[in-house]
């Protein structure tokens, strides 16, 4: 995993992409933090980080499109493949390698608020909890990236997966807000992603008899429950967009509110991200 680690760390740091990803970062956050901390004399770091979230949308795509697209481009992956390592030492390799790009700004950033002191009064332990709440919706949405590089050998068709991913949660708030929250919208609104998401299991798996019965067995479950008792499909295409809302689970943070929840719920995507990421890649060593 270090051999792995080292030599991601410094195919970042000896092109432009790792320089461009600081970079943007720190020109996107100092801007904020110029405007609103230090124009307005604002003592909360939290509402600069949370104007600059946006930042993540851009960046990580740009970042990640490359982690695993390139190998397979580039047929390397079929030497890690056959390597004596396992396959989840390359991933948690690749993905540190990110981290410690992205530790970099941070840690920039986390020179803010001693900044800020000097000006006048600023509470530190608000102003780290959002630094951490930054560092962890960074994480998350890195490993985002990193599973949808893994789908795909093409770095562009992985980066425009990548931003449609990450902008769909950054938005979803709104689209859930566009459904009525009825039983028959939550209905009508699950039918279409059962099928969409059978689709894509079809495409991975290439069995129709299999995806067939997936498909019906899931719809008839959920036209039976509808019929059954509706009440439980009200609000639930809400709720169901809420669970992929990044920023609602970031916004605690910037109140200074160390959430475990917030904690967990990131943590759970990152790892559910590096399994999927890792299984796509175990497939194609035993195919």
């Amino acid at each position: 995993m270090r051999a792995i680690y080292r030599r991601e760390l410094k195919s970042y740091l000896t092109s432009m992409i790792g320089y461009v990803f600081m970079a943007f970062i720190l020109g996107v956050v100092g801007l904020y933090f110029g405007a609103i901390n230090i124009g307005s004399a604002w003592p909360r770091i939290g509402d600069t980080l949370s104007n600059a979230t946006f930042v993540f949308l851009i960046a990580v795509p740009i970042l990640t499109m490359r982690v695993i697209a390139e190998e397979r481009k580039q047929k390397t992956d079929q030497l890690l493949l056959t390597a004596p390592i396992k396959i989840g030492e390359i991933i948690t390799g690749k993905y540190f390698a990110l981290l410690t790009i992205f530790l970099v700004p941070l840690f920039v950033i986390s020179l803010y608020p001693l900044i800020l002191k000097k000006f006048g009064t600023v509470s530190m332990g608000m102003s780290y909890t959002s630094i951490l709440g930054f560092l962890l919706l960074g994480c998350a949405e890195m490993a985002v990236g990193v599973f949808l590089s893994s789908v795909t050998e093409n770095q562009v068709i992985a980066a425009v997966l990548s931003f449609a991913i990450l902008f769909l949660s950054y938005v979803s708030e709104g689209i859930a807000g566009l459904f009525p929250q009825t039983a028959k919208a939550s209905l009508a609104a699950f039918i279409l992603l059962i099928f969409l998401v059978c689709l894509w299991i079809g495409s991975m798996i290439k069995n129709v008899i299999i995806t067939g019965t997936i498909t019906l067995l899931a719809e008839v479950t959920l036209i039976i429950s509808y019929i059954v008792k509706p009440s439980l499909l009200e609000g639930l295409i809400q709720k169901f967009f809420g669970i992929f809302n990044f920023t609602s689970h970031f916004d605690n943070f910037i109140n200074g509110v160390l959430d475990i929840n917030g904690i967990v719920y990131f943590l759970s995507v990152v790892i559910i991200c590096l399994f999927l990421a890792n299984q796509t890649m175990q497939k194609r060593r035993w195919s």
